[in-house]
């Protein structure tokens, strides 16, 4: 599962990274604290080429859904059965999109049952990293419209399994281009792309129990927690 996460660039940095010439956002800051139901930056194809920055509601909600609140129960797809799923296979095919991030939470459950440790995993580089993801465009009786999207995850590598058996999907920067076409719908090539990270290329470390709470969000909450270290954890 992936159910928070961290983007604390700019959106200018986030621009350049993705080759974005202009955008509609209007405002971004730092956000340390991603969850479920938030709107969240994501990349897209626009068709001819070029990528497009916007935002959508984390939690994907199919266009048959009787009631957007499903979204809450689809803020991951499983890539391996995603191509079967009646509400991810459509989105796998032809809605896939990039979820910008440069760190995500697990939570590592301490010996003797004493609670979990939240741990943050970044890329050893400390780079922006491109998570895969699906959206999709509900419609309610009413003719209003909600983009939403959902988070593919795969198996862990040897850093995250031994804090939770799933993690997110983070694409390699030479697959991006292919993800985000329009005209790739090989379901074999996309599920090439659906690999765990190798775990060398990545680090993990404490942080602070605040995080568990959706309304902190600041700079505190990636900041390594030595005294937890400190207990035995590693």
């Amino acid at each position: 599962m992936c159910g928070r996460y961290t983007v604390t660039v700019t959106l200018e940095e986030l621009m350049v990274r993705y080759m974005i010439g202009e955008t509609n956002v209007p405002f971004h800051r730092p956000k340390y604290n991603v969850a479920p139901g938030q709107q969240v930056l994501a990349v897209i194809s626009d068709g001819s080429g070029k990528n497009r920055l916007g935002e959508l509601k984390w939690g994907l909600v199919p266009p048959w859904a009787d009631d957007p609140k499903v979204g809450y129960m689809m803020i991951n797809a499983r890539s391996e059965t995603a191509a079967e799923k009646p509400a991810f296979k459509g989105p796998l095919q032809r809605k896939r999109c990039i979820l910008p991030a440069d760190g995500f939470y697990e939570w590592k459950a301490l010996q003797g049952g004493k609670g979990k440790q939240p741990m943050r995993f970044t890329l050893k580089t400390k780079s922006v990293f491109s998570l895969a993801g699906l959206y999709e465009t509900w419609v309610s009786p009413s003719g209003e419209k909600l983009s939403t999207c959902t988070v593919l995850t795969t198996k862990p590598n040897e850093i995250v399994a031994p804090v939770h058996d799933r993690m997110p999907v983070i694409l390699r920067p030479e697959h991006e281009a292919a993800w985000l076409s329009r005209e790739n719908r090989s379901i074999q090539a996309l599920m090439s792309m659906l690999e765990p990270l190798p775990a060398e290329e990545m680090e993990a470390y404490p942080v602070s129990a605040a995080v568990g709470n959706v309304r902190n969000d600041d700079e505190s909450l990636i900041a390594c927690q030595p005294a937890e270290e400190q207990l035995g954890l590693w």
